[in-house]
């Protein structure tokens, strides 16, 4: 009976045995069943994967770098004209009147002249940018004949103060010879008792030399921006 019974307990160990060993064998890729989980009994984080040149990617996306400011961030990339506190002039508030520069092109027309605006209005206001001329139609704004304008220097917001004065440069081209003169380009030089100036936002006003005709030829005329000095 007892040397039954040892071998009915060493058919079951062998039995068990043959189990464990087919279970082990069962699992995927033939690793054990605990091959996943360290001794403690915690998930086994995978090792991060390699590129090819051997350096480890990050598991999670990164997330992209504020690109660093440039040297010349100083600057803004669009420039603003410092409020001057002040309206635009209106057309009512500016007063008209011209003059010959005294510093002309060579010859016998007009060459230059200078207008010159004063505010009337009682209170500070501005004017900015450049003057259109045209010359004055014998009184009907629909004959006037406007004058091919060429800018000259930058354009900023100019304060006008009560009385005080706003100016802009008008140069010709010059006839030259005496009599009626003529133009180096072969027109017929042109002659105006008044021109028109308009002032951008601040209407057209229209003036007149006081010691003759404005005399020019082919029409065109280079126009300096307003502005507070006086030009010579």
């Amino acid at each position: 009976m007892y040397g039954i019974g040892i071998r009915r307990v060493a058919t079951a160990m062998v039995t068990a045995s043959a189990a464990t060993l087919l279970m082990t064998a069962c699992q995927p890729g033939g690793s054990p069943a605990g091959a996943g989980s360290s001794p403690s009994g915690a998930p086994v984080k995978p090792a991060a994967s390699t590129s090819a040149s051997g350096s480890a990617s990050p598991s999670t996306p990164s997330t992209p770098s504020t690109p660093a400011a440039s040297a010349t961030s100083g600057s803004p990339a669009h420039t603003t004209t410092p409020s001057t506190g002040a309206k635009a002039c209106g057309l009512p508030d500016l007063k008209a009147s011209i003059y010959q520069a005294a510093v002309r092109p060579d010859g016998t027309g007009t060459g230059a002249a200078i207008v010159e605006f004063t505010n009337v209005s009682g209170k500070a206001c501005t004017v900015q940018g450049y003057p259109t001329v045209a010359g004055a139609g014998n009184g009907s704004p629909e004959k006037n004949r406007p004058l091919t304008v060429t800018t000259t220097g930058g354009a900023s917001a100019v304060k006008v103060a009560a009385g005080g004065k706003a100016w802009t440069k008008l140069t010709f081209v010059q006839v030259q010879g005496e009599a009626d003169g003529y133009c180096k380009s072969g027109a017929t030089p042109a002659s105006y008792p008044t021109l028109v100036v308009g002032v951008p936002g601040a209407g057209a006003h229209q003036v007149a030399l006081t010691d003759g005709v404005i005399a020019e030829c082919d029409d065109k005329v280079t126009v300096t921006a307003l502005s507070a000095a006086k030009p010579s």
